[in-house]
């Protein structure tokens, strides 16, 4: 082989090798979008926008943590679903997806479906504590 050559063949390994280390990666970016989207066979509820509905205390939550019906529909369409902290109750089940929000929030949001609805439980920033009087 050509010494010349060799340079370059070398940076073209050390890239394929990059390319191949960040697609075999294991763990999630907190602000990485997930791969899940609306329609998908595996998903646990529908991620239709039409149908949401608020609760009074996701409301209450919401103007608490400055997070609006904006971005509740964002983490809808792009969150990840939560595996670990989906509930079952006698009301059914309720399931917490997580994301951030286009001005940057870390959020969770707990979805119920009920009656072809889309129920908001509730909303959580999950790096900061606000000061909130909900009951």
């Amino acid at each position: 082989m050509n010494k010349k050559y060799f340079p370059f063949i070398a940076l073209l390994g050390a890239i394929l090798i990059f390319i191949w280390v960040k697609k075999n990666q294991r763990g999630v970016s907190k602000y990485k979008t997930p791969t899940t989207q609306t329609g998908n066979a595996t998903e646990p509820l529908s991620r239709d926008t039409a149908i949401i509905e608020y609760s009074r205390h996701a409301k209450c939550r919401m103007e608490c943590r400055h997070i609006d019906e904006s971005e509740v529909k964002e983490i809808l369409l792009k969150g990840q679903v939560n595996y670990n902290k989906i509930e079952e109750s006698s009301k059914g089940k309720s399931y917490p997806l997580e994301g951030v929000t286009h001005d940057r929030q870390h959020v969770r949001i707990v979805f119920a479906p009920h009656d072809n609805k889309l129920v908001v439980v509730t909303v959580v920033d999950l790096d900061k504590e606000w000061e909130c009087d909900c009951k």
